[in-house]
């Protein structure tokens, strides 16, 4: 658990904990968003994936080609924590 600092005030990060945090992403093939709004968990093509080879997919023949994603991906969940809500568009200018 991140501890605060009594000087600053900041909040210090555990390295260990990070450390965890990214083997989970690189080891669960996954990418990790964050920003004010939410919290997502993508998956990631898998390197060791012998159909696509890392890729993601591959390109199907014909007039307009068109990309098949592999399985080793699109087949998984994606995760997302919503935070905060996104904020309403105003319907008149702001002048």
């Amino acid at each position: 658990m991140p501890a605060i600092n009594p000087v600053g005030g900041h909040l210090e990060r555990d390295r260990g904990s990070s450390t965890a945090a990214a083997a989970f992403l690189e080891a669960g093939h996954r990418r990790l968003y964050a920003d004010r709004h939410r919290i997502e968990l993508k998956p990631r093509p898998r390197r060791s994936c012998p159909d696509c080879r890392g890729a993601g997919g591959w390109w199907t023949g014909g007039p307009f080609p068109e990309m098949e994603a592999c399985g080793c991906w699109s087949e998984r969940r994606e995760l997302r924590v919503r935070l905060l809500p996104v904020p309403a568009w105003p319907d008149e200018p702001p002048f």
